[in-house]
């Protein structure tokens, strides 16, 4: 796996409460709002950050992102001294991105210049709709306006690297409503869009009482490929199944995932991947807050590595690179999975049959038209048996 070891290397950290929780999200996260236990929790990730710090060693970390939840109910002061702790520990690329999650609704919590001074360089607002009706049923606590405000006040502070995410085929909603809220995200000039669809996944509010008046299958595409045409002449360039970036402004830590990178694991319910001379690994913290502090607070525990075999590590490296628009190539899959060419393209002859990938030459390949509408059963075939 040596050749492995020369994937980049992110960190993600995991700080676990909302306000509320919305009814389509199944992310470890829970309701504390200003009782989230925020001082205790801090000191717990800062001995989980040392221990992941020696799996790290003197691999430089391209990446790190404060994911939630919502982390920006902690304040500027708290991110600065959680950020410090990493970079007392780790060794940081010179470029290295760091992104935080921010919710509109609760970005006041501290001044965006304040989360800017702590060091966080790429702000990713969770805007979802620009319609107040869409909200409501969204279960967002946040107005339109404060959309507004949060990226005005984020580019005031100085952020010249702001994410947007947004929803489509939402309730109710139609081709003219989507293209709206692509407009509206648009006109505050971030520099990516995440734009993605709902899906109503297990152990959801939404899940268990799907919300009415959800687009159907037809409609949902034709949302898709209006707003793609229209993302593409505002300038934003599809990189992803939900991605879309301006001046080539992609996100690299999202691109470490879809690349088979590696990244480390710190928080509750933080998931980790880890390549080394014996092979590929994955882990996890345990989920709970509580169990977790008290964990931390007992010296930690090491997580137990779970190898990925080799018919995983095909299967894993599709699910990730099948959903990049620019396609990957074998000399990528044999470096991040430690397997041959020759296996993949094994794999790969019955789709390209039915026409779902095609070659692009020199070993490169990439999912056509046909192959992007129907991903999910694309990805499937690569299932291990």
């Amino acid at each position: 796996m040596s050749n492995a070891l020369q994937a980049p290397l992110s960190l993600y950290i995991h700080l676990p409460w909302c306000v509320r929780k919305c009814p389509y999200c199944d992310f470890n996260s829970y309701t504390a709002g200003d009782k989230a236990p925020r001082a205790r929790y801090l000191n717990a990730l800062k001995t989980d950050l040392a221990a992941e710090a020696e799996r790290a060693g003197e691999r430089p970390l391209v990446s790190l992102f404060l994911g939630g939840g919502t982390p920006s109910l902690f304040t500027p002061d708290e991110i600065a001294g959680l950020l410090e702790a990493v970079r007392e520990r780790y060794v940081l690329a010179d470029d290295v991105e760091i992104t935080m999650e921010a919710n509109p609704g609760t970005v006041e919590c501290g001044d965006p210049a304040g989360y800017r001074q702590a060091g966080v360089n790429r702000l990713s607002i969770g805007a979802q709709s620009f319609s107040p009706a869409s909200l409501a049923v969204l279960g967002r606590i946040h107005s339109v306006e404060d959309i507004s405000r949060a990226v005005h006040a984020a580019t005031t502070a100085g952020f010249g690297n702001i994410n947007i995410d947004l929803m489509y085929a939402l309730p109710g909603q139609d081709v003219t409503a989507a293209l709206f809220d692509i407009e509206q995200a648009a006109g505050l000039e971030p520099q990516h869009l995440s734009w993605y669809q709902l899906t109503l996944e297990p152990n959801t509010v939404f899940h268990a009482r799907p919300p009415a008046g959800l687009p159907g299958d037809d409609t949902s595409f034709d949302i898709q490929q209006r707003g793609q045409q229209r993302l593409a002449e505002l300038g934003y360039e599809q990189y992803e199944v939900s991605a879309y970036a301006r001046n080539d402004r992609r996100s690299v830590h999202n691109l470490n995932y879809w690349s088979f990178g590696d990244y480390l694991a710190v928080g509750a319910g933080a998931h980790g991947k880890i390549t080394n001379d014996e092979g590929i690994w994955r882990y996890a913290k345990i989920a709970n807050p509580q169990q977790y502090m008290e964990q931390q607070e007992q010296g930690g525990d090491a997580p137990a590595l779970k190898p990925v075999n080799k018919e995983d590590r095909l299967f894993e490296f599709l699910l990730n690179a099948l959903r990049l628009t620019d396609g990957f190539d074998e000399q990528l899959f044999e470096a991040r999975t430690g397997l041959s060419a020759d296996s993949l393209r094994q794999r790969l002859e019955p789709v390209i049959k039915r026409e779902l990938i095609v070659s692009q030459g020199s070993g490169s390949w990439c999912v056509t038209p046909l192959g992007q509408r129907f991903l999910n059963d694309l990805q499937a075939e690569f299932l291990p048996d």
